[in-house]
């Protein structure tokens, strides 16, 4: 492999969610000149933002967990993330609530912890401490040491075996808490983590148990002025850099001569020269509408369609006319069913009678969120994504919207429909068609351990040596540092290929 100089290394990177704009900061430090291309008027990918009667809506990910590895994105440069995005604390971390009428604060504080669990079942907090003992060892192993190595061979995977059986990856989520607790309540606690990056407690990975310890070891944060402030300000870093985001750009196509990428080609037209391809689209768009042309394409695209997809959300946006200082800002409200709701989500083939709901109340922590004296909110139901439940959304989309307000008014925001000032649902059919995720899935593969690190999509295509993936498709897998970790793992591999050293 030929060392480029400087003023031939282009990068090309599709998709400008989190993981394409950490993987063009880092490429662009690097001094390789990159062009970040997003198909909507606005950079975020799922972290979209909308903005509606004074009110601003975050669309996607509200949980910053690992401020460490944004951090690490500007100090590439030497700047501060401080400098560009302010984080809060949000204390407690989330309120989980039953509809027995109880509740679970989950703080970083331990004394608040150990009463809480000790209220429920005394014998828990021992088993607590286990857990989180678990829990470190996982993080230990999954997060901090391969969360942003790349597995690109089979030896890659069987080298991290020893560790894996060790920590009996090989459970669930849920099973691994039911060993160390004894309260169903607790276990749903400490187990509902799987569901964020899109993962059923019930099969994904005991690995994913990493997460208790993630919040742990750095806290949940929200930037002041919502996620999509932290969008703006690694947008303005990349920029500040000279890379190129253009917007209202979507990719029709990846150009391919042999076995190398040698660009783009935008619906428009217009060809875009690169020595390095990368996407951070869906990984299944990425193969069968942008390399469809190409046999690898069609070849990737049938074997990633045989595997399987995380569910889908129906999330309902809502500004009201009043605070709601009931609320704390993340709240995980129980339905009458666990087990049996998630087996529905991720099996049934319908939309099941009932449901569990996560509510997000950001002006808990920043008001800025809402005009003076209002309150902005969003509301998500996991659901079965499209190619599992042929619902449709048009018709039950507004259905089942008015279902959750009246459920949301009956037991946590009393007058909601009274005092509702804004409204608007983004369902499967959107994710599909706004994301080009496949059959609407919210979080790409599901976190199967079978599809995990070698298993998932590589952070490089093994046969065309220079198109690399970041995002929640490819290794570590969805949430905000899975897929900045992803990309860091992407650009070590583009930064060795591109100076000619060996991956």
């Amino acid at each position: 492999m030929t060392t480029l100089p400087p003023h031939a290394r282009r990068a090309v990177v599709i998709g400008a969610g989190f993981g394409g704009l950490a993987l063009a900061i880092r490429l662009q430090s690097a001094g390789i000149a990159t062009t970040l291309l997003e198909a909507r008027d606005k950079p975020g990918g799922r972290a979209y933002v909308y903005h509606d009667e004074g009110f601003t809506f975050d669309a996607g990910p509200t949980v910053i967990t690992d401020p460490s590895a944004l951090e690490e994105l500007f100090a590439l440069s030497g700047r501060r993330l401080a400098d560009y995005v302010e984080l809060l604390p949000v204390a407690p971390f989330y309120r989980l609530c039953w509809e027995d009428g109880s509740h679970f604060d989950y703080a970083n504080d331990q004394a608040a912890l150990d009463a809480q669990i000790a209220a429920r079942c005394p014998a828990d907090v021992a088993g607590y401490q286990r857990f989180l003992a678990y829990s470190r060892a996982v993080f230990d192993e999954g997060y901090l040491k391969l969360g942003t190595v790349p597995f690109l061979t089979f030896r890659s995977m069987v080298q991290v075996a020893p560790q894996l059986a060790r920590l009996q990856a090989w459970r669930s989520v849920y099973g691994t808490v039911a060993q160390f607790i004894q309260d169903e309540h607790l276990r749903q606690v400490f187990s509902f983590h799987s569901l964020l990056v899109g993962g059923n407690p019930f099969a994904t990975s005991s690995i994913y148990a990493l997460i208790h310890a993630l919040e742990r070891e750095w806290g949940v944060w929200f930037p002041r002025g919502g996620t999509g402030a932290l969008v703006q300000g690694m947008v303005r870093l990349f920029q500040d850099l000279g890379g190129t985001l253009r917007l209202n750009a979507p990719v029709a196509r990846i150009e391919v001569e042999g076995q190398r990428a040698t660009g783009v080609v935008l619906q428009s037209g217009e060809r875009i020269a690169a020595t390095q391809v990368a996407s951070n689209a869906d990984v299944v768009h990425t193969y069968e509408r942008l390399l469809g042309h190409a046999p690898r394409g069609r070849q990737a695209a049938v074997q990633l369609k045989r595997r399987r997809f995380s569910m889908s959300l129906f999330v309902v946006h809502f500004g009201l006319k009043c605070p709601q200082p009931q609320l704390r800002h993340h709240t995980v409200c129980f339905g009458p069913r666990y087990r049996e709701l998630i087996r529905d989500i991720f099996h049934g083939n319908a939309l099941p009678d009932d449901f569990s709901l996560y509510l997000h109340a950001p002006c808990a922590t920043d008001p800025s969120m809402a005009p003076p004296g209002c309150s902005s909110h969003y509301v998500l139901a996991p659901v079965p994504h499209l190619g599992q439940a042929p619902i449709d959304w048009a018709v039950e989309g507004p259905r089942f919207r008015d279902r959750i307000l009246q459920y949301l008014e009956a037991r946590y925001i009393p007058n909601l429909r009274a005092d509702l000032v804004t409204c608007r649902i983004f369902t499967p059919e959107d994710f599909r068609d706004e994301l080009g995720a496949h059959l609407g899935s919210a979080f790409s593969l599901e976190p199967l351990l079978t599809q995990s690190a070698w298993f998932r999509t590589h952070n490089r295509d093994r046969a065309i040596g220079n198109l690399y993936f970041a995002g929640a498709g490819t290794h570590p897998g969805a949430g905000v540092p899975g897929v900045v970790g992803s990309a860091k793992a992407t650009a070590r591999l583009m930064l060795e290929d591109v100076e000619g050293a060996p991956a």
